[in-house]
């Protein structure tokens, strides 16, 4: 997978503005604050139909304006594709694919698939479960539409089961009702236990063998699953729902499924979260991602784009050294302030209000 251009109106920092893309690596070279994160903000657009930034869409809109636009050119093993998504401050954003409007944003996922590391994405590791499960979500997501979908039921289900629990005024009551809540969400919740698990037991490999590069073979991660259950995930789960049905009522939330889940990260044995030093944490976090990259490729033939921003700066020579060697399977993008010309890539000088 390979995007070949992208062009930009009104998007963030950019008024008008086109950039092309080489194969291989490139290299967006500029200053702090002259857009080069808003480039890898749109590629990254185009490809899940959502930022990594923030969730009020609107915010990309440049300033002054009352419209916006991402053009981008992709192309993988078969064809070229060309997707645009339009944003407009009245109305809610417009997404066509080769020039055929989608009716959901899940309809663009697997089209394209790209892997997005920042220094921000040490959060992945050092914070809570949430941003784990949405690294989870998000790589899983763009090579099975299936699981998606059924996430998105998961958690109107979810939302469903909660009211109850909120609105019910008698426990009896409730005994009688939320039976039919609890057999759906069990069953959903299985479907996606078994999605997870199978993703991460091959993320773990690959992850273990990332890491052992980037940090010369001194170091071993191990990926750990955490979910609230096992095996029989969809019965146990539903002798859970009912055993915790009072504590719930009166907490007004469910305290089990797949909403709970985690992973464990270790590194020669210690918990990477509570005991790992920065530059260990910011490995593992980047190890993560590069083992995305071979599942991705694993799952679709091809591997994503990768989009690396700012990562240099945060990263010793040897380590720097070991990720531009692996970035050589697939076309990279990275943003950093100065570059050695020694590097054989292509540079994209970004200056603001260009």
């Amino acid at each position: 997978m390979k995007i070949k251009s992208l062009k930009l109106t009104n998007f963030r920092s950019y008024s008008n503005q086109a950039f092309e893309f080489d194969d291989k690596l490139n290299i967006l070279v500029g200053a702090n604050a002259q857009g080069k994160t808003n480039v890898l903000e749109a590629i990254f657009f185009a490809v899940i139909g959502k930022s990594f930034r923030s969730n009020k869409e609107k915010e990309v809109i440049k300033w002054n304006e009352e419209k916006s636009k991402v053009e981008a050119i992709f192309e993988n093993k078969f064809r070229e594709i060309k997707i645009e998504i339009f944003f407009d401050k009245l109305r809610k954003k417009t997404i066509l694919v080769d020039g055929i409007g989608l009716k959901k944003v899940g309809e663009l996922l697997g089209r394209t698939n790209a892997v997005f590391f920042s220094p921000n994405e040490l959060k992945l590791v050092k914070e809570s479960p949430e941003d784990r499960r949405k690294f989870l979500n998000i790589a899983i997501s763009q090579i099975n539409k299936r699981y998606f979908y059924m996430l998105g039921r998961y958690e109107k289900i979810l939302a469903n089961r909660n009211k109850l629990l909120k609105e019910s005024q008698d426990i009896n009551v409730l005994k009688e009702t939320i039976d039919i809540w609890d057999r759906v969400i069990a069953d959903v919740a299985e479907k996606i236990f078994l999605e997870r698990k199978n993703f991460i037991d091959e993320l773990s490999g690959y992850a273990t063998k990332a890491h052992e590069y980037l940090s010369g073979n001194s170091e071993k991660l191990i990926v750990e699953y955490v979910s609230d259950f096992k095996e029989d995930y969809k019965k146990n789960m539903m002798k859970s729902l009912q055993k915790n049905l009072l504590k719930d009522y009166k907490l007004g939330y469910t305290t089990v499924g797949i909403h709970r889940d985690d992973l464990n990260l270790f590194v020669n044995g210690n918990e990477v979260k509570s005991f790992g030093s920065q530059g260990q944490q910011r490995t593992v976090a980047l190890s993560l991602k590069l083992a995305e990259l071979e599942c991705n490729k694993n799952r679709t033939g091809e591997y994503p784009i990768l989009l690396l921003d700012d990562v240099f700066s945060e990263l010793d020579s040897d380590r720097r050294n070991r990720l531009l060697n692996f970035t050589k399977k697939t076309q990279t993008i990275i943003t950093c302030t100065e570059i050695n010309e020694k590097n054989k890539s292509k540079i994209i000088n970004i200056k603001k209000n260009i």
